[in-house]
């Protein structure tokens, strides 16, 4: 479908067949991310990973993400910030099931607090003293930047610019997500200079330590500057934070209202875990297929991001239709993951169609793209999917949930807000009932 948005040529993809043209078959064309007030701002004038134009530099940054960042190293330093992390949360959990008056638990609210916090550990090494301040400024960031832009409409309009309100509030917060950042890395990079030691303990390194490090090196094609490095670790918060909390509050909506599965959920993870454990670890999670079918068809039926961004480099064909240069190319994995031709019941949720799948989180003929595809697939995918996997375990493993007041699970509110993640538009309140030990 071609769409005239303003002055921006847009075409949506809503099919399998047509996701594989863009990002399979022509995916250098394809490779690069729309340009436009917006997005400019958010992106650090592209400065960043996610939103960087394809070139020299989304390569470099895109070798460094892969190698450095998500390392085996990093991985195993990660792997212990999510146990803490998904062990507080149990805990806060518990203590509210074990109250003398037990209260509904507002679990977006705990999902939102467990993936804000395992990033920032594993981005700052702990918590940081500015981490609340700049948590708000980038949840602010991102309403904006989802929602309606005149100058992205009209970008050679001077009139759309200056009438743009949503865009002078968006850079004024963005500025300040920029100093706060400013701020945290000079203080690091002076506690660098005054602790050689520390910072010389590479096994140790958290993430920033780790931009750092590359930069005082100057080994990379391109000098990795104080902004990039800011813009790094936006786009780090952005992508791994609101969209794991998100699949995981659609995950528990799901099983809350068809208990069929959440009984098949629950026994599976109970039955194949001795009894009595105190915690669950990742070194668990290796035989527990049906809990990843819930969260596979969680992707499908509601992926955190519906659609995905590109932009065609140059003139193109796809499926017989010409794309010219410089059009918008939106992915709606929101359709192409209910496309009732490769999907039976597709508006169901019904993780037994993915009995048969691959154990991992991909698939090959383009039905299911939650983490995209091609040279911008999602790197973080695996850590993402396996903290939703550790964090659904325990949730399941220790505690039975219904919901407040005897409610009819199949009346609870399952609308969506649209934006740059598929958020529910209400907070998930759920009623747990402590079953089985959980740590102290």
């Amino acid at each position: 479908m071609l769409l005239q948005l303003g002055e921006v040529p847009t075409v949506v993809v809503s099919s399998p067949e047509a996701a594989a043209e863009v990002m399979k078959t022509n995916d250098p064309v394809f490779a690069s991310r729309p340009r436009g007030a917006t997005l400019d701002v958010v992106s650090f004038g592209g400065k960043g990973l996610i939103l960087a134009p394809y070139g020299e530099h989304w390569r470099q940054m895109r070798k460094v993400c892969v190698v450095e960042l998500l390392s085996a190293r990093q991985v195993r330093r990660m792997e212990r910030i999510r146990q803490a992390e998904v062990s507080r949360l149990v805990e806060s959990v518990a203590a509210a099931a074990a109250s003398a008056s037990p209260a509904a638990v507002n679990l977006s609210q705990g999902l939102t607090a467990l993936s804000n916090n395992v990033i920032a550990r594993a981005v700052f090494g702990g918590e940081c003293r500015q981490q609340e301040a700049y948590l708000r400024e980038l949840e602010v960031v991102a309403t904006l930047a989802g929602g309606f832009s005149l100058p992205d409409l009209f970008p050679s309009s001077r009139l759309a610019r200056w009438l743009s309100g949503a865009v002078r509030d968006l850079r004024r917060s963005h500025a300040r997500v920029k100093s706060i950042t400013a701020g945290i890395v000079q203080e690091r990079m002076e506690k660098r200079s005054t602790s050689p030691v520390a910072g010389a303990d590479v096994e140790d390194e958290d993430l920033l330590d780790v931009l750092l490090r590359l930069q005082e090196e100057g080994s990379l094609t391109l000098p990795l500057t104080t902004e990039i490095i800011g813009a790094v670790i936006c786009d780090i918060f952005g992508a791994a934070t609101d969209t794991t909390a998100t699949t995981l509050e659609w995950a528990m909506a799901e099983l809350i209202r068809n208990q069929q599965a959440m009984v098949m959920a629950t026994c599976e993870v109970r039955r194949k875990l001795a009894q009595g454990r105190v915690t669950i670890t990742n070194a668990d999670l290796g035989d527990l297929p049906y809990l990843r079918m819930v969260i596979k068809e969680t992707l499908r039926l509601r992926p955190a991001a519906p659609l995905i961004l590109r932009a065609s480099q140059e003139n193109c064909r796809i499926m017989g239709y010409d794309v010219p240069k410089d059009s918008s190319v939106f992915v709606n994995t929101f359709a192409v993951a209910r496309d009732p031709k490769y999907w039976d019941k597709a508006d169901e949720f019904r993780p037994e169609r993915f009995g048969s799948s691959t154990p991992d989180y991909k698939w090959t003929d383009f039905e299911f793209i939650p983490f995209g595809a091609g040279r911008r697939q999602c790197p973080g995918a695996l850590f993402a999917t396996t903290t939703m996997e550790l964090t659904l375990a325990n949730l399941l493993y220790h505690f039975d949930w219904t919901l407040p007041d005897g409610a009819d699970p199949k009346a609870l509110d399952m609308s969506e807000v649209f934006g740059i993640t598929m958020r529910r538009r209400s907070n998930l309140c759920m009623l747990p009932a402590l079953r089985l030990p959980h740590s102290v």
